[in-house]
């Protein structure tokens, strides 16, 4: 070799040096498999599918056949597309109004219901607390001492007043 081919000291023979390797974008082989597209049939019509939409398919055919946890995976489907839609659309607005009707008659009638009290059959428009009812107003701790008319209005409005024990030290 003659040394006027060489190359100079500190001079490269390849001044680029070598070409990189291009780089694969980062995807995973995942990712790969569901940008697969697949033809099937659905509804009845053949139409090309998404790998993922295959899926969802065979997990809703195996959810109508009963499995657990195919079942599951459905119902976690459509949590999530009702939350995706809440989202995109917001809360349903509804108009909502409310009237509010004071009778007497709605409480005496609900007391009636729930044997708490009964009409009078003396009194057309009186009526009478039935006496366990009255009982356990009574047993009630804390409550003050009654005088001689509280006690004798309470028995007016009791049914079987006589049956009723009143508690030690209440009655004045």
């Amino acid at each position: 070799m003659s040394k006027d081919t060489q190359f100079k000291p500190g001079q490269s023979g390849n001044p680029a040096g070598r070409p990189r390797k291009q780089r694969r974008p980062a995807v995973s082989a995942f990712e790969i498999v569901l940008d697969k597209r697949l033809f099937g049939t659905v509804g009845g019509k053949e139409r090309e599918l998404t790998v993922e939409e295959a899926l969802q398919q065979q997990t809703l055919k195996a959810a109508f056949a009963g499995k657990g946890l195919a079942i599951r995976k459905v119902l976690k489907m459509i949590e999530k597309r009702e939350a995706a839609l809440a989202k995109k659309n917001g809360p349903p607005r509804r108009n909502i109004s409310v009237e509010v009707h004071y009778s007497a008659d709605n409480a005496n009638e609900a007391m009636r219901i729930l044997g708490i009290a009964d009409p009078d059959p003396t009194h057309p428009k009186r009526w009478k607390l039935n006496a366990w009812a009255t009982q356990a107003a009574l047993s009630r701790r804390g409550r003050r001492k009654f005088s001689k008319s509280d006690a004798e209005s309470i028995a007016l409005f009791t049914d079987s007043p006589d049956t009723l024990r009143w508690p030690k030290g209440r009655v004045e």
